[in-house]
């Protein structure tokens, strides 16, 4: 064997020897960042939960880190199609109740979505609340005539004396809450009688596209998911959650706004925009570009269509009322006169009676 045979296997074998060394310092280092990554309790605004727990889902420091992020951003506003619309929509159902509100709050206001559209014949005073500083102070106020105050809250540890606000409402935020039968607690113990809370909320279908071609993506390069989106409250959940915290005359509605893009890497760069990306605590840190691009064209595939893929945003509305004696309330049971299985038969009743009464203000209509 000749010098220079021997010299091209000493290369060789040191190459190996290089590439073990490599990948356990890369494994170790992989391990510690992971046990790192997991052991942030300390974080969380749930002190007293321990990491694990079911109510400790979200890292609320990582989320308030992604909106000041966000808020740096010099084309911020290109990324609030969403949250606008949104918010236009709730604003609307806040003008539905006929009553001028005293006091209220507008909780995780982000940018003022709602409260740029509140007028001065529904809210007298609006306390506007964010968890991100930064964020607060580029929202936009309502129109003159509306006194204002911004503070900044966290949305599990509300500073309100009770009984203290007429309104509460809520743009998409409360589905980074960890402990959100608490938060509807507080809500509660802050309104007064006959005071309304009024949110929306991101719902379970919301990103059900980028969520299966993740793991579809994932499963077919290392043959396991991780959780890449974060978790949404269930419509189902809702009601349950609102009469748990005692509040009354409920409604909870849902809507789907789907939003087309190009491609999944712009989808991704929009949340990130929006300050929504995925902070719950048992989240992968790395997405690999193999993943990403098997992702892309899996998505792209399934749904892609006229050269643009779809994004579902599934919005959960919700309304309750705190309990007062001057509510209206159920007759009791069995006290109801006609029965709705006999609405087959209301031609019948019509002839019988000879008139139907359409409205109060209406003259009885003789038929």
């Amino acid at each position: 064997m000749t010098v220079l045979n021997l010299y091209r296997l000493w290369l060789f074998q040191n190459q190996i020897n290089n590439g073990i060394q490599i990948t356990k310092n890369r494994f170790l280092l992989h391990s510690l960042l992971k046990n790192k990554c997991i052991d942030v309790s300390y974080y969380s605004t749930l002190k007293n939960l321990p990491a694990d727990s079911p109510m400790n889902i979200f890292d609320r420091n990582a989320k308030i880190i992604q909106k000041e992020r966000a808020s740096l951003s010099p084309d911020i506003e290109l990324y609030d199609y969403l949250k606008e619309e949104v918010g236009y929509r709730l604003a609307d159902r806040v003008f539905d109740i006929k009553r001028t509100f005293k006091c209220a709050v507008d909780l995780g206001c982000n940018r003022g979505f709602v409260s740029r559209h509140i007028l001065r014949e529904s809210v007298e005073k609006l306390i506007m609340c964010d968890s991100s500083p930064s964020l607060l102070k580029q929202a936009k106020l309502p129109e003159e005539g509306v006194i204002t105050e911004k503070i900044v809250v966290d949305e599990e540890n509300l500073p309100f004396e009770p009984e203290s606000l007429d309104l509460v409402i809520s743009n998409l935020s409360l589905h980074w809450v960890n402990n959100l039968p608490g938060t509807f607690a507080q809500i509660m113990q802050c309104l007064k009688k006959d005071g309304v809370f009024m949110a929306c909320v991101f719902g379970g279908d919301t990103l059900f596209e980028l969520r299966c071609s993740l793991q579809l993506a994932e499963l077919e390069r290392v043959g396991g998911i991780s959780p890449h989106i974060s978790p949404f409250t269930e419509v189902r959940d809702i009601g349950s959650l609102l009469t748990r915290a005692g509040f009354t005359m409920l409604t909870v509605d849902s809507d789907e706004i789907v939003v087309g893009y190009p491609s999944m890497f712009e989808l991704m760069l929009d949340l990130k925009g929006m300050g929504e990306s995925n902070a719950a605590r048992n989240r992968s840190l790395h997405l690999s570009r193999e993943k990403m691009f098997a992702a892309a064209a899996i998505y792209n595939e399934l749904y892609g269509k006229d050269g643009q893929i779809p994004a579902t945003f599934h919005i959960l509305y919700m309304l309750g009322w705190k309990p007062d004696p001057s509510q209206p309330k159920p007759l009791a049971r069995g006290s109801g006169e006609v029965s709705l299985k006999d609405l087959y038969r209301l031609d019948e009743v019509i002839k019988k009676t000879g008139t139907v009464k359409i409205d109060d203000n209406d003259k009885d209509i003789k038929y």
